[in-house]
């Protein structure tokens, strides 16, 4: 079962913040989530039906870290649409 906790962050970047005008959030959650599941948490805790939701998994990148290889984790993307005049207030900008 999907829960707030899996939500790892709001991504706030030039390119989304001119998403979120037109009334799309997009959510950084953990590669375990899936749509039905985040649909689920933004309908119990934000109190809004998502009317379209499209994924996207992003794998971490390699770094080297004082000569030392090293992987970024790997998380998934969501891009939330909202319904025409829907907002969630505690996420506006």
């Amino acid at each position: 079962m999907a829960d707030i906790t899996d939500i790892k962050s709001i991504l706030y970047t030039e390119k989304t913040l001119g998403m979120q005008e037109n009334g799309v959030i997009v959510v950084q959650t953990s590669p375990r989530m899936t749509k039905s599941g985040l649909k689920e948490v933004f309908r119990e805790y934000f109190g809004v039906i998502p009317s379209n939701i499209n994924s996207l998994n992003q794998n971490g990148k390699t770094k080297k870290f004082r000569g030392v290889a090293g992987k970024q984790n790997d998380f998934k993307k969501f891009y939330v649409t909202l319904p025409e005049g829907a907002q969630i207030e505690s996420l506006a900008v």
